[in-house]
């Protein structure tokens, strides 16, 4: 039997996409305490994902999620990766308030970014260690946040995965509106 790469590649790339998700699972958690969530997104929501980053430069004209959204349809699957809020009692200071009770609502606790960063760089490093290339994407993250794609998640974020030739997350040139 001759088993051709190409032939192969896309199952390859959505095996690696899966032990990254373990990876981010298995991250060290502050205090011990898991509230990350993780998905990979593949297929017709790839498209799903692009268009909303796309519909999204309307709102905020960060132009850069035109040449995002046009990467997250290079890739073969995306991860994406946040955190629910939980806060974690230290009154460590670390989110700018002094205590855990005088953080206003919507301020996230430092321990749930820190947490969400580390699971990021572990599933990150696990793609390094199998040669599939990556780039965490804010932009793509928070299309995945709107799109409610992990629910009760804050600070979500997007990981593009790929296996070409050239990685096609970096190098890029900026997109520009299709003026009609």
């Amino acid at each position: 039997m001759i088993q051709n790469e190409r032939a192969s590649r896309h199952e390859h790339v959505l095996d690696v996409a899966r032990q990254m998700m373990t990876a981010a699972r298995t991250a060290p958690k502050g205090k011990g305490v898991d509230i990350i969530e993780i998905a990979m997104v593949t297929g017709d929501d790839l498209k799903v994902l692009s268009d909303k980053m796309v519909a999204m430069v309307e709102e905020h004209g960060m132009k850069f999620f035109l040449r995002d959204a046009a990467n997250i349809l290079q890739a073969e699957c995306v991860i994406i990766i946040g955190t629910r809020e939980q806060v974690q009692g230290l009154n460590c200071g670390h989110c700018g308030y002094p205590t855990c009770a005088g953080r206003p609502e919507g301020v996230p606790c430092a321990v749930n970014s820190v947490d969400v960063g580390i699971a990021i760089g572990s599933a990150c490093a696990t793609a390094a260690d199998l040669r599939v290339d990556t780039r965490v994407m804010f932009s793509a993250g928070l299309a995945a946040q709107q799109l409610e794609w992990l629910p009760g998640c804050r600070s979500v974020y997007a990981i593009p995965v790929s296996a070409s030739t050239k990685n096609p997350f970096f190098d890029r040139k900026p997109k520009e509106e299709k003026k009609e």
